[in-house]
């Protein structure tokens, strides 16, 4: 091999020396299947791209994140392939992976159907059973406009490439100035033509390449996310890297659709959403109010024993209050409209912590107060758009359990890891405990302050969220505009993520608000922000906990602990007498009196999803005793009712699961 012919890469660490000309998916000796992609110099690259002196190239294996991501985007193209032959009138949209799976969205005449989806998911069966090549051709402005001009939106994308990050989700077409490109799908035998797309890639190989995949359903999503643009139908669907794997989540689907927290919420009597109320505005009925004010009471208990003081602010404020923090200038699209009162513009709060600076600025502060510990079960109102508003999990109007810590920057660190470690703790107690931790940093186009303050606060989150050795997962770009977060992801019990607590480290609202304390030196000096929300919001985490428990809260948190069932109505005295003892423990019973057989208020009491039943009949009764039967189904007879009392108690106050 001549040395104009050779060029050196490096594979795995270790230099090699292969030929000019050669591919990615040759250097890595590739089968297609299992490793399905390229990481070359940390971008992405398709198998058949060429590789060049001095490159770095990883493998990209089709069960890791970004291959899953690579086989799901390549699924989509086939689906917009699909639909467009079964109907040749529709204009693509995008089609970008997400999580567990991906979508296309098309203008079509009338919204698809069930039916729709099985013809299409059929004709995708035949193109992946026909082996089609993606092959990747890069092209000028003006030659993909004649490619592609048919298709209306994809031209608009085209338009877009110089200035709009979000053109295209990230997923259909290269932006920020770089070269367009289009995939085509060829006939693996005479190489035609079969479809092709604007897309940057990379994808699959082949068709044939991917292994298992599903339409799911259909719905109307706005071009762009925008309510001002046409509504386009979108089809989801999820593809994995093995039919196990498909089968393990939609398994995990099903067992979801289960513990939907909106159909257990209404079983179980929990809250509603009236429609005379609008939108993501939810009302919690008696059963649901006794578990929100255990979870508050709990929380606060806690939180006293921390050390934080208890404030309260207004529900609204004048528009000045937003024009300081900046929340005018960077999050008006998330505040409902301003009320016009008495000459003034009023807001409804978004957020709390402004007001917690004017309580912090109220008088002078010395360093002896600090760190300064403000919390507030402080309820805020937030627009979210219809069409992502969501049950509990996302709302319009939410109580936050809202710390805004205020320190020095020598007692930054020290505070940061006591408060991840507070934090951990309780959702350890509510019964969350398989945790990884996110960091949010700057939005270049969207912050305050310097980049070298934003540096410092990032590298501080950063040792402190290394500190508890859990994985730790970036997120670019994800911060709010005045300061990084630690956001602490939950799994629950069906391996789902929730995003529970988030912790902010702000050096900037301090600057913004002139807040200030007189130092050991008598200077004047700047505190640290520490933003804090442990449950994110309590409707949020009222909905995740009932999701995660199936309904079935541990005894401690279930709005009735105890049902006394009575064998026959004579029985029912003798049962009062025992819920009346275990009332004086704190312990919330019921005596269930009506006219049902046994049978079927066990039964009631098991739909209830209630922790404990106690049944008596005169055998229990001559003995002083009852039958004590489990949740599960599980029952002991002839149970003292002195120790029945004491397990009851035992296993509320271990906040035990039964």
């Amino acid at each position: 091999m001549s040395a104009a012919l050779e060029i050196r890469i490096t594979l795995a660490g270790a230099e090699r020396v292969v030929a000019a000309g050669t591919t990615a998916g040759q250097a890595l000796d590739a089968d297609g299947r299992s490793v399905i992609a390229a990481r070359v110099n940390g971008e992405l690259r398709d198998l058949a791209a060429e590789v060049a002196d001095g490159d770095v190239i990883e493998p990209v294996a089709i069960d890791s994140a970004d291959g899953r991501a690579i086989l799901r985007h390549s699924t989509a193209h086939v689906m917009a392939q699909a639909v467009q032959e079964i109907f040749p009138e529709a204009k693509l949209g995008i089609g970008p992976p997400v999580e567990n799976g991906f979508y296309y969205d098309f203008d079509v005449q009338e919204p698809f159907t069930p039916d729709d989806l099985k013809r299409v998911e059929k004709r995708m069966r035949e193109i992946v059973k026909q082996g089609q090549t993606f092959r990747r051709r890069p092209v000028g402005d003006e030659e993909a406009r004649e490619e592609l001009a048919g298709e209306p939106y994809k031209l608009e994308l085209i338009g877009l490439k110089g200035g709009a990050a979000d053109a295209a989700d990230g997923a259909d077409v290269e932006v920020g100035g770089g070269q367009l490109t289009i995939y085509d799908n060829l006939d693996p035998k005479s190489g035609e033509l079969c479809w092709k797309d604007l897309c940057r890639g990379p994808h699959l190989p082949s068709t044939r390449v991917i292994p298992a995949f599903k339409l799911m359903r259909s719905g109307g999503a706005y071009w762009r996310g925008s309510e001002k643009n046409p509504q386009l139908q979108r089809i989801y669907g999820t593809a994995w890297e093995s039919r196990d794997k498909q089968d393990e989540y939609l398994r995990m689907l099903e067992e979801a659709e289960k513990r939907d927290h909106r159909k257990l919420g209404a079983e179980l009597d929990l809250f509603s959403f009236p429609d005379e109320l609008g939108s993501g505005l939810p009302v919690f009925h008696p059963k649901g109010g006794v578990i929100r004010r255990v979870m508050e009471e709990y929380s606060r208990r806690k939180h006293e024993e921390a050390g934080y003081s208890f404030v309260n602010t207004p529900h609204i404020t004048k528009e000045n209050l937003y024009k300081i923090s900046g929340h005018l200038d960077w999050y008006a699209d998330g505040m409902f409209p301003p009320m016009e009162l008495e000459g003034a513009r009023y807001y409804l709060k978004p957020m709390n912590c402004p007001m917690h600076n004017l309580i912090f600025r109220a008088r002078g502060r010395s360093y002896r107060e600090l760190p300064l510990r403000l919390f507030e079960f402080g309820t805020v109102y937030r627009y979210e758009k219809s069409g992502v508003v969501h049950g509990l999990t996302r709302v319009r109007g939410l109580t936050q359990d809202d710390a805004h810590i205020y320190c020095t920057q020598e007692q930054m660190r020290d505070e940061l890891k006591s408060l991840l470690r507070f934090v951990l703790d309780l959702l350890r107690d509510y019964g969350l405990d398989d945790f990884y931790l996110e960091l949010s940093t700057k939005d270049p186009e969207k912050y305050v302050g310097s980049d070298e303050v934003w540096e410092e606060a990032t590298q501080t989150l950063r040792e402190v969220a290394e500190s508890e050795k859990l994985e730790l997962v970036l997120d670019p770009g994800g911060a709010a505009f005045y300061g990084p977060k630690i956001s602490v992801q939950a799994r629950d019990a069906i391996g789902r993520s929730w995003q529970m607590s988030t912790i902010q480290l702000d050096f900037n609202l301090p600057e913004l608000f002139e807040l200030e304390y007189q130092a050991a030196d008598g200077s004047r000096k700047r505190p640290v922000k520490i933003h804090r929300a442990l449950f994110g919001s309590i409707e949020r985490f009222f909905g995740v906990l009932v999701e995660h428990y199936a309904g079935a809260f541990p005894p401690w948190l279930a709005p009735v602990q105890v049902v006394g069932i009575p064998i026959a109505d004579a029985h029912a005295p003798y049962l009062q007498d025992v819920a009346k003892r275990l009332r004086e423990r704190g312990v919330r019973v019921e005596v269930d009196t009506a006219d049902d057989r046994m049978q079927k208020k066990i039964r009631n009491a098991q739909k209830a999803k209630v922790p404990f039943m106690l049944l008596a009949g005169d055998d229990d009764i001559a003995s002083g005793a009852v039958s004590f039967r489990y949740r599960n189904g599980e029952q002991k007879n002839g149970v003292p009712i002195d120790e029945a009392i004491a397990e009851i108690v035992d296993a509320i106050d271990r906040r035990i699961q039964v």
